[in-house]
């Protein structure tokens, strides 16, 4: 485990080795700015298109930071407040965005369109296999037990944090979690995912389903408190699957290749779906609303099987319920990124749902992604995870790339365009966060 590993038991126990210095402006001097935050909508965007994109200048080069151009400061016309003080009252008095711990870092700063001291960086599936303290704690604990015991799920959500210096920790708990409490039979079978005992197909079985109470919720907040002391003023993300992915796993009664069933259920029995789709918003937005109140400082909703659907079917048949989720959190002002894999003709709707940041998948290059959104919408993303086992040359060459593409978004916030591969050789991750955050000092 090299230098990390063997800090590690003592980082645990002193929260402070995590933290990063202060970048200055203290969090009641973003929030007592009189800019009125208005919420961004395509309609009022189409004149904020800025820099010419980074596709157009040319290639990065390959041969690393020395030799690839400068990278130019982001827009600023698209910045806002971090939180006002109405929404600030909604947090209890020590979370980290009240107690001025997380409000500065580099990663609130990118997540509201405002600049940082560096690129920030952090990667979907960052806390996992990859890592052998990871699968050293996990072993003979089911998935599902591990994201339930708070103690454990605190510490595989810190390990990644004190081995790569990432900048936010991902909450450790999987997109079935909030069913499973609510008292749906769903386990996670090794190899294979997520597995109901009994599908939902029909209006009478989404009717019977249990609703998820608060108080089912608690040790999520345990988790999560323990996990903030841990993490000091590095920020936490909490996350929850988005409404039509849960929904279609219900339906499907686990992973599916192309949908089939859900997609039909939308068309055939527009009743049962709409049900299960509002139920699965109501437990999503619980869900994040727990991980929020315990100290989260910015939620993700992923919506992994949304590039199965067409815009017009995501329209009708899934928009309004990743907005009810997202809605679910808005009094509480944290930023709140929304992400899917192939979404591409998506994207627009999925920011009209609520989104504040974008999530894009490597499918789509980022000055592409800047365009569909008018310019106007933090991105996060998108190096392709194929990259990090194809050697060192092609995988800087390739970030120098999506750097310069993230250039002319109001900001970026640097991640895969998919999770971790489980072989990924975490060394290579390590040296990466490095690189950016050398590469796009101030």
């Amino acid at each position: 485990m090299g230098d990390a590993g063997t800090k590690s038991r003592h980082e645990l126990r002193c929260p402070s080795l995590l933290r990063k210095p202060s970048l200055g402006k203290s969090h009641h001097d973003i929030v007592s700015q009189k800019r009125p935050h208005k919420p961004v909508t395509l309609d009022t965007m189409s004149e904020n298109q800025h820099t010419t994109p980074a596709s157009e200048k040319g290639p990065a080069s390959a041969q690393g930071a020395a030799q690839a151009p400068a990278l130019p400061a982001h827009p600023t016309d698209t910045q806002r407040p971090l939180l006002t003080d109405e929404q600030l009252a909604h947090l209890s008095a020590n979370h980290p965005l009240r107690a001025d711990t997380t409000a500065d870092s580099p990663m609130l700063r990118a997540l509201t369109g405002r600049p940082s001291s560096h690129r920030p960086v952090w990667f979907m599936r960052q806390a996992g296999r990859s890592l052998p303290e990871y699968r050293q704690v996990r072993e003979g604990i089911p998935m599902l037990d591990a994201c339930l015991t708070p103690d454990l799920a605190a510490e595989i959500t810190v390990q990644p944090v004190r081995r790569h210096k990432v900048d936010a920790g991902i909450f450790f708990s999987d997109i079935v979690i909030p069913m499973k409490l609510a008292g749906v039979n769903v386990d996670i079978v090794p190899g294979k995912g997520p597995v109901l005992d009994q599908p939902v197909r029909t209006l009478d079985e989404v009717r019977d389903l249990p609703e998820l109470k608060d108080s089912d919720l608690d040790p999520i907040r345990e988790a999560v408190a323990a996990t903030v002391e841990m993490l000091g003023d590095t920020p936490l993300i909490g996350f929850a699957g988005a409404p039509f992915t849960v929904a279609a796993y219900m339906v499907e009664g686990g992973p599916s290749r192309d949908h089939l069933r859900p997609r039909t259920m939308m068309h055939a029995d527009p009743a049962a779906w709409h049900e299960l789709a509002a139920w699965a918003a109501r437990t999503a937005g619980q869900f994040l609303r727990a991980q929020i109140e315990a100290g989260a400082s910015a939620v993700q909703l992923f919506d992994s099987w949304a590039g199965s659907l067409g815009e017009s079917d995501y329209r009708r048949y899934v928009q309004a319920h990743s907005a009810t989720a997202l809605d679910m959190v808005r009094e509480y002002g944290v930023p709140r990124i929304h992400f899917g894999t192939g979404t591409t003709a998506l994207l627009p709707a999925m920011h009209e749902a609520g989104a504040d940041v974008i999530g894009v998948d490597y499918r789509l290059p980022l000055s592409a992604a800047n365009t569909l959104l008018n310019g106007a919408v933090p991105l996060q993303g998108n190096i392709d995870p194929a990259l990090l086992a194809a050697g060192s040359e092609n995988l800087y060459a390739h970030v120098d790339e999506v750097l310069a593409e993230g250039n002319a978004a109001p900001s970026h916030v640097v991640n895969l365009g998919h999770g971790v591969p489980p072989t990924t050789d975490p060394q290579v991750l390590t040296d990466l966060v490095a690189y950016i955050h050398e590469k796009t000092a101030n």
